[in-house]
């Protein structure tokens, strides 16, 4: 189908880089390095997900902070972020950026929109 030609194209055009982590068993919150930028690792309900991990509100730092009915709390003023969609919730206007996240058999990675070089150059 068209989506998934899209979809596929997507996911194509980013750099991939290995999260270096040991899962923890059932859900947590925690603070990541992955290509020299701090990022927050949450995994809820069976899922992965990767977010930036600074609080766009008042720069709290998410990774301290807790899921609740598929949200992630800013432990600084408890704002709320979907953990699906990256908006905030009702009220807020606000937004956290997202980042891919792939399971594969050797480890965890996550997805970075390639700089403008990179595309320029092909690679």
């Amino acid at each position: 189908m068209y989506i998934d030609h899209i979809y596929d194209q997507a996911m194509n055009n980013l750099n991939w880089l290995k999260v270096d982590i040991d899962l923890p068993e059932g859900d947590f919150v925690k603070q990541i390095l992955v290509g020299g930028k701090k990022l927050c690792l949450v995994k809820h309900q069976k899922e992965l997900f990767v977010v930036q991990n600074h609080c766009p509100h008042a720069g709290g730092v998410l990774s301290g902070g807790w899921c609740k009915d598929g949200y992630l709390v800013c432990p600084v003023h408890r704002w709320q972020y979907n953990l699906h969609t990256g908006r905030g919730a009702e009220g807020q206007g606000d937004y956290i950026e997202m980042y891919p996240v792939e399971m594969r058999s050797d480890g965890i990675y996550v997805g970075f929109e390639k700089s403008w070089i990179e595309k320029l150059l092909g690679r």
